[in-house]
């Protein structure tokens, strides 16, 4: 008899004066274990769906925070000097930023992406920088001459930028750093770095 039949009988109440006869039959009779199988191929697709859409959450949320705006942003000629400047920014500090007097710590190249992509790198890099206490930083953009939409990313990175809190200053590279087809980064210090700065001015 199988275990399929035990199982089945075992279900279906029988008459007392079979119960015996019953029992002595089935008498040393084992169900057979069945063990449990798991499916290998669909548990891993399972996985791989389940981190598809973690990535495209986390992505999703990253995106959301990059408030750079998308909307109409003003052309810049293509060998037109950008800059700005926040106010109590000194105009020492200014001025040397300009000329390239400072160390760049920290560069990033724009050239072949496209906006969309230009607007997700200059997001992480700012900050990156912060992360770093990296104080001053070159973005090559390009001139764009020639194109039918010319000067496109340095068009787009001088809008972006003031968006920044953390952007002090920028302005347009010297010649040895791309001139204007780069621009020159500054940044505000770091909580750590002003720390820093205040544990070293104080000290007894």
């Amino acid at each position: 008899m199988s275990a399929r039949s035990f199982l089945y009988f075992f279900d279906i109440p029988m008459a007392d004066q079979d119960d015996d006869f019953f029992l002595q039959q089935m008498k040393g009779v084992k169900p057979i274990q069945v063990e449990a199988k798991v499916d290998l191929a669909k548990a891993a697709l399972d996985k791989a769906t389940a981190e598809r859409r973690r990535k495209a959450a986390t992505e999703e949320l990253a995106k959301d925070k990059n408030f750079l705006s998308g909307e109409y942003i003003e052309p810049v000629d293509p060998l037109a000097v950008i800059e700005f400047k926040r106010d109590g920014v000194q105009t020492g500090v200014y001025r040397n930023l300009r000329l390239g007097k400072y160390q760049i710590d920290a560069r990033l190249d724009l050239h072949h992406m496209t906006i969309d992509q230009a607007r997700r790198a200059v997001f992480q890099f700012i900050q990156d920088c912060m992360t770093n206490d990296i104080r001053c930083a070159l973005i090559t953009h390009g001139k764009g001459e020639g194109r039918s939409l010319p000067a496109q990313l340095k068009s787009c990175l001088n809008h972006w930028l003031p968006q920044f809190d953390q952007v002090l200053a920028f302005h347009s590279a010297q010649k040895q750093h791309g001139w204007v087809g780069a621009t020159y980064v500054l940044l505000r210090k770091s909580e750590k770095k002003k720390l820093e700065t205040w544990e070293m001015h104080n000290k007894k």
